[in-house]
């Protein structure tokens, strides 16, 4: 069950808080819905639960804070608003990756898309899926981890009904086997139909925490839907007799030639047309909500041709028809809950002549059995003149396509994660798109030009010529491009909440930061490879062997550059982690060479008593036993790049900016 105990956003500049001390439970095996009008406080009251944004007040998920259950992945099924996803991966990719960040095995993605009907999709990218498949796919992410707890934000929004009473059907499902669902809406009457308890915010605070039988009583307002072409007719008249019967109604205008008739019936409002001649196209009972103007849901109105005459002259629905918009657990609509689950729909007064009106498949008024011309209806609300044979096999296969299929089965995962889950998802979600291959790409092309550019010109050094870095850039185009690739590491996690390894906008695990930086280094050193492989053979091809030549200072050189395009790749993935942007982690990448370098050669040239001269050697001798296969040449190169001032200011700067990283991890878990 989820307990939400004093959830409280933190107050805007002038305005009071979006969310204020509200608290609520949510019991498993039930399905509850956080109802409000756009702007109430829905979705900032689950981001606070998920710790998703600051604030005050706790949240317990089955008595544990989120932050204390070890894979909150497994214990809590996330969806707020659109799939979390790059566009341009397939539907199969993304579940597959998703799988590795929850540490459960691949082959969930198959289940989880054969239960939601997204196989025949499982190639086609994200960007191409429609509204319905979309929130298809989004409840294959929830259900991947096998979650106990669902929170969704508005799952329904967009859907057609049909689409509808699958995900709510879904969400049932899960409940029956002893799931705790918890989704937010805006529609009063859904909220009713689908849920068992309904929780009530207006303008962040919390008005009303009921069950749907008191909400329906108590929350709804029950109305008559009028369509006819004398509207203005029969509003006079219902609101003349009303005052002479002394009896309170109000009827509401609304667009077209409908009306919305507050405090009266069916029987009432259909005998004060019968008698005075008015022609009425449709007449109903509905559940609005709590004022008029709500549009209304066609799928539960009374049609013109569910109608039939009695013998005393008046026109009553038909059985079987849809003649309310309640919550009635026969009511065709609503096929996701057990009719245990539903409260009965109230019975309306009987008539003067004894007739009572009642729900869907009982007696309520109408006018006459005339369809509104113009206007095309259903295919479900035309009358069904086939053979009985065909009307009936019809029907199964509606049903048939309407069954849903069973929740993907149980899954045990080991208790302690998985050394190679963070790799492995890093290495899914850096190769599920094409990104980092257009980046690699481009960097080839534009570094070989500039190489031929260069030496071209002239006045410039062999091992730039090798590299294309021009004195005027701060950088080479390996070193940029290897920064932009592990600055958009994090992209999809701060982007995409729901994709962050457990939780937090910006993950802050140190496993799968070890895991990114590790993935970022062989990034960069293919790529500074193949730079250097590229443009030793475009210089050869165009200018002969001189200038492909191998210096002879080679080691130390190579250990420069690898030193340059990783710490490059670092600080981009460092940098975007830290600040939460792809553009600071890249600005973080050019700040080294622009900003911190001047510093370190200031600070070197500045007075001293000592230097640091014969650092290499003085190493050496440190070291006394000669290391096998030549191994102090390469400790030896590598303290001559740290002694660089370039290798200097990048030292420096991924020191700072891992201290930074590891200060604001400890500050968000002792938080």
């Amino acid at each position: 069950m989820i307990q939400a105990i004093g959830l409280t956003s933190n107050p805007r500049k002038e305005l009071p808080p979006a969310v204020d001390d509200v608290s609520f439970e949510a019991h498993a095996g039930r399905v509850t819905a956080l109802l409000g009008a756009p702007g109430a406080g829905k979705t900032t009251a689950l981001r606070l639960m998920l710790e998703l944004q600051q604030g005050r007040g706790i949240t317990y998920f089955r008595g544990r804070p989120l932050h204390r259950i070890a894979h909150p992945s497994r214990e809590v099924g996330v969806l707020l608003g659109e799939v979390p996803g790059h566009p341009a991966r397939t539907v199969r990719g993304h579940l597959r990756m998703l799988c590795a960040a929850a540490g459960v095995p691949a082959r969930r993605a198959d289940e989880v898309l054969e239960v939601v009907g997204l196989v025949s999709l499982r190639d086609e990218r994200l960007d191409t899926l429609s509204r319905g498949m979309d929130r298809r796919l989004g409840l294959a992410c929830v259900l991947l981890a096998d979650p106990h707890t669902l929170v969704l934000d508005d799952p329904a929004e967009g859907l057609s009904a049909r689409e509808c009473r699958w995900l709510y059907g879904m969400l049932r499902a899960h409940a029956t086997q002893g799931g705790t669902v918890l989704l937010t809406t805006a529609d009063p009457k859904a909220a009713a139909r689908t849920a068992d308890r309904v929780v009530t915010l207006e303008q962040g605070r919390l008005v009303a925490d009921l069950d749907a039988a008191d909400f329906s009583r108590t929350r709804l307002r029950p109305r008559v839907a009028v369509r006819t072409p004398h509207a203005s007719r029969l509003a006079a008249l219902l609101t003349k007799e009303a005052r002479t019967a002394q009896r309170s109604i109000e009827v509401v205008r609304e667009s077209g030639n409908c009306l919305s008739v507050y405090g009266s019936t069916c029987a009432d409002v259909g005998e004060t047309a019968f008698r005075h001649g008015i022609l009425v196209h449709q007449l109903a009972d509905e559940i609005g909500d709590m004022g008029p103007g709500v549009e209304r849901d066609p799928s539960i109105e009374l049609r013109s041709d569910q109608v039939r005459q009695t013998p005393n002259g008046k026109l009553v629905a038909a059985h079987g028809g849809h003649g309310h918009a309640g919550i009635t657990p026969s009511a065709p609509d609503d096929g996701v809950t057990p009719a245990g689950d539903r409260p009965a729909a109230p019975e309306a007064p009987p008539t003067p002549d004894g007739d009572p009106v009642t729900a869907a498949g009982q007696e309520a008024s109408a006018e006459a059995p005339q369809a509104p011309t113009g206007e095309p209806r259903p295919a479900d609300a035309l009358p069904d003149d086939r053979p009985p044979s065909q009307a009936a096999g019809s029907r199964a296969a509606t049903s048939a396509l309407d069954v849903l299929p069973d929740l993907p089965p149980p899954i045990s995962v080991r208790p302690a994660p998985s050394p190679l889950r963070p790799l492995r998802y890093e290495l899914r979600r850096a190769a599920g798109v094409g990104t980092g291959f257009l980046t690699g790409a481009a960097v080839l092309v534009v570094s070989a030009l500039t190489a031929v550019l260069l030496a071209r010109i002239g006045h410039t050094p062999q091992p730039r010529l090798l590299v294309a870095w021009p004195q005027e850039l701060p950088l080479p185009p390996a070193a940029l491009g290897a920064g932009l690739l592990g600055a958009i590491a994090f992209g999809d996690e701060f982007r995409h909440p729901a994709l962050a390894a457990d939780r937090g906008t910006v993950p802050r695990r140190l496993g799968l930061l070890a895991a990114k930086l590790l993935v970022a280094s062989a990034t960069a050193l293919v790529l500074a490879f193949l730079t250097v492989g590229c443009n030793a053979e475009v210089l050869y091809l165009v200018y002969g062997r001189e200038l492909a030549e191998v210096p002879t200072d080679w080691l130390s050189l190579s250990a420069s550059w690898i030193g340059l395009v990783v710490g490059c790749a670092w600080a981009g993935v460092l940098a975007a982690g830290l600040f939460r942007s792809t553009t600071a982690g890249l600005a973080a990448v050019v700040a080294v060479p622009i900003v911190v370098v001047p510093l370190v050669q200031k600070a070197l040239e500045g007075p001293s008593v000592r230097t640091a001269a014969g650092f290499p050697l003085r190493l050496r001798e440190v070291l006394l036993s000669q290391w096998p296969f030549g191994g102090e040449r390469y400790l030896a190169a590598v303290a001559r790049v740290i002694a660089q001032p370039v290798g200097g200011a990048l030292t420096l700067s991924l020191a700072a900016l891992l201290c930074a990283y590891l200060l604001t991890t400890l500050r968000s878990r002792v938080r």
